[in-house]
């Protein structure tokens, strides 16, 4: 899959579980900022992509389109996230050609000619026959990624499936692994290399005659679709900052009316676009684990800039910069973010917030709580009934939604000014249950 269409179709998917059906195919389309034609032909390419995950299965368990995206609480939601990440992975030539040599690698330990003149014996007619560099090339990606590994050590190489992890542990050890990736793909972030992982896993268990509902012990509702599909953005930035590289990017902010353009490859036809380029150096990436979103902070004319990445497109690496100019900037940003309670960089402000105890009741969970969530802040006075918790943060922004998450358990006091908004929107909300 073309690096831009995977783009469009990580926003295609996005938009349709958030919009739940809602929009028009022509709403759907101008949001997008594609055309009608290109908005059925990316359905048609997706409900393609799903039909080919699910042709191994029995008619009955089959799943049209529509199913594979509807949320069920007792599914993990992961096949809706994942499909499009398989599809991204190969060529649908490099799929065929890979599936042959791991398949002749299986039983025995090959050279890379024998394994060409395997490929040419099996390969369909309609898909081109490799040459030896194609090969050779091939061989070397699947060594990267651990998936084979050199038996000898001298020429010709002969080359082995590398599972050794699967073959030498025992059955009660692979139900132990299996349920422990499930449940880190599910609850720990990044996720999608987790879930890519689990289904190997229990592949090769049910290829054993596991029973299905063996390895089904754990269910879990899935919160945040846009977490996933993020982590297509995630480690080509990790990559650059642990290599000190600038990206580019077409970014479409929040307000922005549209959240994807297609790639201008026409000059004739160039059009202006909604999005804007981005050139920048990326310094860190945060989680904001209360609404699911990934932000990259980086570092560009502009002084340090945020960017929620589910808004970046057409992502690239640059060349890279000198390592003290990286330094020095990565330390900004830091200082910066001394007191952030999330990455909010604006001016420091002192907190005090009482916390009222829930009557005689133990364990005290607001105390735990507050300590477990509460960062560097401390608590600076305790009595019977309350404590006073108080932490120095940026700005009041990002600690409001904890601080509200209370309720009627906590009483701002400081500063004046955010007292007197927490007044006003708790009013605001009581005004909601007004009797009618």
């Amino acid at each position: 899959m073309a690096k831009e269409s995977f783009d469009k179709e990580i926003q295609f998917l996005r938009m349709l579980v958030l919009t739940s059906g809602a929009y028009s195919r022509q709403q759907f389309a101008e949001r997008l900022g594609i055309s009608v034609h290109t908005f059925d032909k990316t359905l048609r390419r997706l409900k393609d992509i799903v039909g080919t995950m699910y042709q191994q299965l029995p008619q009955e368990q089959s799943k049209e389109f529509a199913e594979a995206i509807r949320f069920n609480y007792y599914e993990s939601a992961d096949p809706m996230l994942l499909f499009l990440f398989r599809a991204k992975s190969l060529k649908g030539s490099e799929s065929v050609r890979y599936s042959l040599l791991l398949a002749a690698l299986n039983d025995q330990a090959l050279t890379a000619m024998e394994l060409m003149d395997y490929c040419c014996g099996s390969l369909p007619a309609d898909i081109p026959l490799p040459d030896e560099k194609t090969i050779r090339s091939d061989l070397k990606y699947l060594e990267e990624v651990g998936v084979i590994r050199k038996e000898s050590a001298s020429r010709p190489y002969r080359y082995r499936l590398d599972n050794d992890l699967v073959r030498e542990l025992t059955e009660e050890e692979l139900y132990d692994l299996y349920d422990f990736v499930d449940v880190m793909a599910n609850t720990q972030i990044p996720s999608v290399q987790g879930y890519l992982l689990r289904d190997g896993l229990k592949k090769h268990l049910l290829r054993n005659q596991a029973e299905p509902l063996a390895l089904d012990h754990f269910l879990y509702k899935y919160h945040y679709y846009s977490r996933i599909l993020d982590e297509a953005h995630l480690f080509t930035l990790l990559d650059a900052i642990r290599h000190r590289r600038r990206v580019r990017f077409l970014y479409f902010s929040p307000k922005a009316d549209k959240s994807y353009a297609a790639q201008n490859t026409n000059p004739l036809f160039e059009r202006e676009s909604e999005g804007k380029l981005e050139k920048t150096l990326p310094l860190k990436v945060v989680y904001d684990h209360q609404y699911g979103r990934w932000y990259l902070l980086a570092s560009g004319r502009e002084g340090i800039r945020k960017y929620r990445m589910e808004g970046m497109t057409q992502l690239e690496e640059e060349d890279p910069v000198a390592e003290q100019v990286f330094a020095e900037k990565a330390a900004a940003l830091e200082e910066r973010m001394r007191y952030s309670w999330l990455l909010d960089t604006g001016r420091p402000v002192t907190v005090r917030a009482r916390f009222f105890n829930p009557g005689h009741f133990e364990p005290n969970f607001v105390r735990e709580r507050v300590l477990l969530q509460g960062q560097w802040g401390q608590i600076v006075a305790e009595e019977e009934e309350s404590f006073i918790y108080e932490i120095k943060v940026n700005g009041t922004t990002e600690i409001k939604p904890w601080l509200r998450s209370f309720g009627s358990s906590c009483e701002v006091l400081e500063p004046l000014y955010f007292r007197r908004e927490m007044i006003a929107e708790w009013k605001e909300i009581q005004a909601y249950y007004e009797s009618v």
